[in-house]
């Protein structure tokens, strides 16, 4: 039976948030005071709908947003991490759970030379219009009142699960690897031989330690050489 590896991507795979570094191609490096305060709490990809539509507008090419994207630093350990995933297929299955978008996602991934890594990726569908302004959609609907609007990790999480079907596919383990709020649901749908792995000093590593009801075991990370300290234990077990 395979181990599972469940990764978010911001701030867990990548050093930063993809959504935001983004800015980065524009001549000024920064939004106009009007659209930065248009964002609305839970409409995270809403807004950056039309952050994307105005560096189009700024006339920032496919190619200058990808060159910047690709220069967005991965989290310290996570090459290595990915790269020991990559060499043991046979034993590690691992998805990208993320509320970026999949254009930036495998940007990142294919400029590090780590697509192989990741079996499937779930994420805002992307793709770049006529005008070749990228445009951005939800992932998904969904009845979760504790996540945004467009994505709940933790339905994601569960159909994925389901969808393995018979016995000899389930997973020995799941390890779900995350930093923000937005990862404390997916937890909850963990069993007492998975591991929740929340980064230290973030959102999620809070959320853990107080009232948040959890069978997993949690295991703090700092840096990708933790996470595959956790995957190496559990595939030795």
């Amino acid at each position: 039976m395979k181990t599972l590896m469940v990764l978010d991507f911001d701030h867990t795979v990548v050093d930063d948030n993809s959504d935001t570094w983004v800015i980065r191609c524009l001549p000024s490096q920064t939004l106009p005071d009007a659209l930065r305060g248009s964002y609305r709490r839970g409409h995270w990809t809403e807004f950056m709908c039309r952050v994307l539509s105005y560096i189009g507008e700024q006339r920032v090419g496919p190619e200058e947003v990808r060159g910047v994207m690709e220069t967005l630093p991965l989290t310290p350990g996570m090459r290595e991490l990915l790269t020991f995933v990559a060499a043991h297929k046979n034993l590690v299955d691992c998805i990208v759970i993320s509320d970026s978008n999949a254009v930036f996602i495998d940007w990142i991934l294919g400029g590090a030379g780590l697509r192989a890594a990741v079996d499937q990726v779930f994420t805002n569908p992307a793709m770049f219009n006529q005008l070749g302004y990228l445009e951005v959609a939800p992932h998904h609907t969904h009845s979760c009142s504790r996540c945004p609007v467009n994505l709940c990790k933790r339905a994601v999480l569960e159909c994925y699960l389901s969808g393995r079907g018979t016995a000899d596919m389930e997973y020995r383990q799941v390890i779900y690897v995350g930093d923000g709020g937005n990862d404390l649901c997916p937890t909850a749908c963990l069993s007492e031989r998975d591991v929740a792995m929340p980064r230290k000093g973030y959102a999620l590593e809070k959320l853990l330690g107080g009232s948040a009801p959890i069978r997993a075991r949690v295991v703090p990370w700092s840096s990708g050489a933790d996470v595959l300290e956790q995957l190496r234990a559990s595939l030795e077990a």
